[in-house]
C-alpha cells in the first residue's frame, strides 16, 4: 500500500454516501483507496473554508530559493549535463 498523506481513509463503495463520509471526516481530508491503492483525497469544504492564503513577496520566494539551491545542487548539474 502507498504512503497516506491523511490519517483516515475510504472505499470508493463509501462515495456512494457522502453525508456519511463527510460526518466520518469531520474537517480531516481523507484518501480514497481502491485495492488498496489511493486515487485521490476528498477533502471536506470545512476543512479549507477558514484557511487564509499569504501571498509571498519575490524577495520572500528568492530568499527560500537561494536556501534550498545547495540542497538540490546536484538535481541541476545533472540536468545541465543532458
Amino acid at each position: 500500500m502507498e504512503f497516506l498523506l491523511t490519517k483516515l481513509n475510504a472505499s470508493l463503495a463509501e462515495l456512494r454516501e457522502p453525508d456519511k463520509l463527510i460526518a466520518k471526516a469531520g474537517n480531516q481530508p481523507i484518501a480514497i483507496v481502491d485495492r488498496n491503492e489511493i486515487l485521490g483525497y476528498f477533502v471536506p469544504k470545512s476543512a479549507v473554508e477558514n484557511k487564509a492564503l499569504l501571498t509571498a513577496s519575490d524577495d520572500q520566494i528568492n530568499t527560500f530559493l537561494e536556501s534550498k539551491l545547495p540542497q538540490i545542487s546536484h538535481v541541476i548539474n545533472d540536468l545541465k549535463d543532458q
